[in-house]
């Protein structure tokens, strides 16, 4: 089964889940839009520590950091679609989205519309701030109207029980991991996260 990281805003600490999902099932990564640099691969390779997990190039690799829509207009690029297919792997693949799940990847489509495409559940990455209920409630209900299969939440961030609470209780949604405000984000403190991910995940 394939996984596709999406979230509730940009800066949302995608990157750093999708290590830990990568670590816990020594699963491949692949982000199908870069739009800006550093790269996120390169950011994933540094904490992934596990021998097996391959890295796939990007659909689109744009140099704008900007909106998938705005990078490619700006590039000259035409983005569909129909452009995102699966790696060839025998391996699970952590797929890591762009910004949130509504940035538009043209004048049509979104990132939200990604995982329809290639068929694979996703994984809500929901960071705790003010108004990140509201943000999370609201990509929660984007998400179902479109009938995407979501495995379940990560909150990362300085832990607030009480918005966590009320997030899951309203979406009904199992919350998969806490990761916390790290000031350094090692392969050791990856590790740690898989660990615990793994004792919290049911299929």
């Amino acid at each position: 089964m394939n996984y596709f990281v999406t979230a509730i805003d940009t800066d949302s600490g995608k990157t750093i889940v999708s290590a830990i999902l990568c670590e816990a099932f020594q699963a491949d990564y692949w982000k199908p839009i870069q739009a800006g640099f550093p790269r996120d691969t390169n950011t994933v390779k540094e904490l992934v520590s596990n021998a097996k997990t391959k890295f796939h190039i990007e659909t689109f690799l744009l140099s704008t950091a900007a909106s998938p829509h705005a990078a490619a207009k700006a590039e000259g690029v035409s983005i569909s679609l129909s452009d995102f297919k699966i790696p060839e792997t025998a391996n699970t693949i952590i797929i890591e989205g762009a910004g949130g799940c509504l940035v538009p990847i043209n004048e049509r489509d979104f990132v939200i519309d990604i995982p329809l495409q290639l068929k694979c559940p996703i994984i809500l990455v929901s960071d705790l701030y003010l108004g990140s209920i509201n943000h999370t409630l609201l990509t929660v209900e984007a998400l179902r109207k479109r009938n995407v299969d979501i495995k379940g939440i990560i909150f990362n961030g300085e832990s607030n029980p009480e918005s966590e609470r009320i997030i899951l209780h309203h979406t009904s949604l199992r919350c998969l991991l806490k990761v916390q405000a790290e000031d350094f984000i090692t392969p050791e403190i990856v590790r740690n996260y898989a660990a615990t991910l793994l004792s919290n995940w049911h299929d």
